[in-house]
């Protein structure tokens, strides 16, 4: 696959057309935006003239959350086709998709559904990255699900899946640590034991979202709401992958309950501080 013009190795923020005023009057307020790909595929329209204006002063990251690359079926040949319109008429630094199902033959299902990690599906959805990146002639970033249970049909760990995948067909990863640590929570694992296994050299992005937590009386159960702060105990663990990693590209996700601009400006803050000092600084500080 073509190179693609990096993402700058900071901190951005994800897109919400509330905020575009603000936004506009302050470009250059975070180092790169990204949308939800799914929200721009009209032919245009004040979304697409929205778009058009921030990609104009700021680098973009473009996020597909319904392309089903977990899915039994084929890809859809008309959704892939939009993307790529997509891409060619904004030319995003990334494009980044889930390890996750969402479609089964004509249903949609409004959900990032998880997938065992056996042989088939390994091919199966190799074959689909492979067809993805062909399609949109780019090297795609593929995500790592938050998960709430554990399928007994996997013969393999989820790290060791991703690593195959990235050997396989040269995409490379986005690392949600949200998305570790609800996972490791929920399956009372060790999230640090995950990412020492996690293939780290094909992190093109980092996602940091907020969570929401229920009181079972098997232990907590933790949602991936994107609608709280990032919880500290995330932070500390983005801040040790940064130490071994260096900068990255490093995204808030609030997508539910969206506070003023100035909020997010914060947290886009932390991040940038953890990054700048190379991850060796306190996560938990303000």
């Amino acid at each position: 696959m073509p190179a693609m013009p990096a993402l700058p190795a900071t901190a951005g923020l994800g897109f919400k057309p509330e905020h575009f005023a603000e936004i506009s009057r302050r470009p250059g307020a975070v180092g790169f935006y990204e949308v939800h790909a799914e929200n721009y595929m009209g032919a245009g329209g004040a979304p697409n003239a929205m778009l058009s204006r921030l990609r104009a002063d700021h680098a973009l990251s473009l996020h597909g959350v319904g392309l089903s690359i977990g899915g039994a079926g084929p890809l859809d040949r008309a959704h892939l086709a939009r993307l790529r319109a997509l891409v060619d008429r904004y030319e995003p630094e990334s494009f980044s998709e889930h390890l996750a199902w969402s479609s089964h033959d004509t249903a949609w299902l409004n959900d990032l559904l998880p997938l065992p990690y056996t042989a088939d599906t390994l091919d199966r959805v190799c074959a689909h990255v492979d067809q993805a990146q062909e399609a949109l002639g780019l090297r795609l970033l593929l995500e790592n699900p938050a998960t709430y249970l554990a399928f007994e049909a996997s013969t393999m760990g989820e790290t060791e899946f991703l690593s195959e995948i990235v050997r396989r067909t040269g995409c490379g990863l986005l690392l949600d640590v949200n998305n570790v640590f609800v996972s490791a929570t929920n399956q009372r694992s060790d999230p640090r034991a995950y990412l020492a296994d996690f293939p780290l050299g094909a992190v093109g992005e980092i996602h940091l979202a907020g969570h929401s937590e229920e009181a079972l009386p098997s232990g907590p159960l933790l949602i991936d709401t994107h609608g709280q702060p990032v919880a500290d105990p995330v932070w500390s663990l983005y801040a040790e992958v940064i130490a071994r990693t260096g900068p990255l590209p490093t995204l808030i996700e609030w997508d539910t309950d969206v506070p003023a601009f100035a909020v997010l400006l914060q947290e886009a803050g932390r991040a940038r501080r953890i990054l700048d000092a190379g991850g060796h600084a306190h996560a938990s500080a303000a």
